[in-house]
């Protein structure tokens, strides 16, 4: 079983000592860094280390950071790839806990709030109104939609990496699932985010929130089926 650890990473270079101390407890997995140009010493400290990256020259955001991390696994062919932040939250000693159930899924998320119960505040209202979204879309109860620690099998691997369209958002899931994805969740505990800043500012997560309802509600009627069955 070939593992790959993919890491999109923007400004995080006072975070990813501790991601790759902590992941690199773990040597039976691989993982790749994907530097999204970052504006610090993201790129010095990966070469310092010698931690593996791959470097793209700008920022083209989190959607096409994780496909640079799915051609890479497509290309030296992963069984499974997995996604966790460059920021610290994600903890890889749970990664054992998302393996475990891969017979169950095509997906698989890291779910914060399966077994424990969701705070009410600003920073999960989203969360909240996403998941119902996902529910009246889908009839797939999903507990914590906006998790960015995912585990994904080699065929969805293959669609992620192909196309253009398919961000790491819960969008997406409500597609593959109606597409046929069977996706499900295991329990992890996340840390606070370490140090800097997240990719989403307070207006980029109004207009995200605006262009996910849209996209969960409208958009992915209208999107070209996929026959995951013929991948």
């Amino acid at each position: 079983m070939k593992i790959l650890i993919i890491i999109p990473a923007y400004n995080e270079a006072k975070n990813l000592p501790i991601v790759m101390n902590s992941l690199l407890e773990f040597p039976e997995y691989d993982y790749i860094i994907i530097n999204d140009g970052s504006k610090d010493n993201t790129v010095d400290l990966c070469n310092k280390n010698g931690w593996k990256m791959l470097d793209l020259p700008v920022n083209l955001g989190l959607s096409a950071a994780i496909q640079t991390g799915m051609r890479y696994a497509k290309m030296y062919d992963y069984d499974y790839a997995i996604q966790i932040d460059g920021d610290g939250q994600h903890r890889p000693e749970y990664i054992s806990t998302m393996i475990d159930v891969i017979p169950k899924a095509d997906i698989i998320i890291g779910s914060r709030f399966l077994t424990k119960k969701m705070r009410i505040g600003m920073r999960t209202i989203g969360s909240i109104l996403i998941k119902l979204a996902l529910l009246v879309t889908t009839g797939k109860k999903i507990m914590d939609p906006t998790s960015g620690m995912r585990l994904y099998n080699r065929k969805m691997i293959f669609v992620l990496a192909e196309a253009i369209d398919f961000g790491p958002e819960p969008d997406t899931l409500a597609y593959f699932i109606r597409n046929g994805a069977k996706v499900c969740e295991t329990a992890v505990k996340m840390d606070e985010r370490i140090s800097g800043d997240s990719y989403l500012s307070a207006s980029q997560a109004i207009m995200y929130m605006i262009r996910m309802f849209l996209s969960i509600g409208i958009f992915q009627y209208i999107r070209k089926k996929i026959d995951l069955e013929a991948i």
